[in-house]
């Protein structure tokens, strides 16, 4: 064992040293790393969490990336394209491609005994993957489009089913309108679910029933639909594929009419756009937290040097050479930044458990999307972040511990 690291021990952990008037800001510099990797665990949990959630949200409705008709407007009202073409294989293909499912859109209106509100529906499939629609579902059940014919249920949202005084098993009737039409379709569904994501904007416009009573209303054949959903394994490379995919369906010679990948984050690109300041107030955030637990740690390290200068002294009058000294110090600034962060880790991993399991800090869903404050653990970024904050604040103590160098041996003695 080195002399350093036996001498910084000892230090350390003297019991007599409680009485010196250095313990007293040591500890204050402790307490400021604790609160500070306390901030900065809990502002990546809650930003990584908050992403998480809005983003699995958003992919919930709409997927990662949407191939629609390129004649089709920003409207719900889209022109079909075919379910079965060359293409759709060779989209399926890729390596980044989880899954295709069809789908199709129609704009209507809603008329109950009370209330008339204009909605969206959506149309799945036998292939759509129910998984997000059950995680958020609070009454009811999931359709069920196994049947031969069309079903006549429909999924609504919480916020439609207040504002229209609905509920599960309840009959709606539902108007549409063409341009070629003087008389609106009608027809009548009866409420199966009822979800809610907190999606204010989602969950005013969507309902969800068969696609093949949107294929009825549009008197498309069995292969035409609005478009596919894509969903991808890996989002990071979400721009990628949608590249692969645009060169796939634009290469196609027989595709009539056009295809167009559609990215969720093209889509929505406000909601992306707003997840991106994010990341920047994090950044700023952990910039700051560790310049304070720096500073608070520069401070309580030059205190504890003028309090140990007769021993600088003495260990200089033995032969001891500055650079050993500093290790010494350096030495037991590692120890106490550990300490701060180890308390620190247990309080930040307190409360983000508290946070998680009950949910104690609410929020506003019409302002962030969410009802709650999200909460997303990662070991990785805690060991990163840990590691991260431990090197960079033992940096910035080498150069205040290089006035050791400055302390002359005779006087360092004399010193009181």
């Amino acid at each position: 064992m080195k002399y350093e690291y036996f001498l910084a021990k000892r230090l350390f952990f003297d019991k007599n040293q409680k009485h010196h008037f250095s313990r007293s800001i040591i500890n204050f510099a402790v307490a400021g790393i604790s609160i500070g990797i306390v901030v900065i665990i809990l502002a990546v949990s809650i930003t990584v969490g908050f992403k998480k959630e809005v983003k699995d949200k958003v992919v919930g409705f709409g997927s990662h990336i949407q191939l629609l008709n390129y004649s089709t407007s920003n409207s719900y009202e889209n022109i079909p394209i075919l379910s079965d073409e060359e293409w759709v294989e060779k989209v399926d293909a890729l390596d980044n491609v989880k899954r295709m499912e069809t789908f199709a859109t129609k704009p209507g209106i809603i008329h109950s005994a009370e209330e008339i509100e204009g909605v969206v529906l959506k149309g799945y499939g036998t292939d759509h993957h129910w998984d997000f629609f059950k995680k958020h579902l609070i009454q009811g059940e999931v359709l069920d489009l196994k049947s031969n014919k069309a079903g006549l249920g429909i999924m609504i949202s919480q916020s439609l089913a207040s504002r229209m005084r609905l509920k599960v098993g309840d009959d709606i009737r539902m108007y549409f309108m063409k341009q070629s039409q003087s008389v609106p379709q009608l027809r009548k569904f009866t409420i199966k679910g009822i979800f809610y994501t907190s999606l204010t904007e989602f969950d005013k416009i969507f309902a969800i029933v068969d696609i093949r009573q949107i294929q009825r209303l549009n008197k498309w054949a069995y292969n035409q639909v609005s478009g596919y959903d894509i969903v991808l394994y890996n989002f990071d490379r979400l721009d990628e594929t949608t590249y692969d995919i645009q060169n796939i369906v634009l290469n196609y010679k027989e595709n009539v009419p056009t295809i167009r990948p559609v990215s969720i984050k093209h889509k929505y690109r406000e909601i992306f756009d707003w997840l991106g300041l994010i990341d920047m107030n994090v950044w700023v955030i952990l910039g700051l937290m560790i310049a304070v637990a720096g500073f608070n740690m520069v401070s309580g390290i030059l205190i504890l040097i003028l309090e140990r200068t007769q021993m600088i002294g003495t260990l200089k009058a033995i032969g001891a050479p500055n650079k050993s000294i500093r290790r010494l110090f350096l030495t037991i600034a590692g120890f106490l930044i550990t300490k701060g962060l180890l308390w620190g880790n247990i309080v930040a991993l307190l409360i983000c458990f508290i946070q998680k399991e009950f949910g104690v800090i609410p929020l506003d869903p019409a302002s962030y999307y969410v009802d709650k404050v999200p909460i997303e653990l990662n070991i990785s970024y805690l060991v990163i972040l840990n590691i991260s904050t431990l090197a960079i604040t033992i940096i910035m103590l080498i150069i205040p511990s290089m006035m050791i160098s400055r302390i002359s041996p005779d006087k360092a003695i004399k010193f009181d």
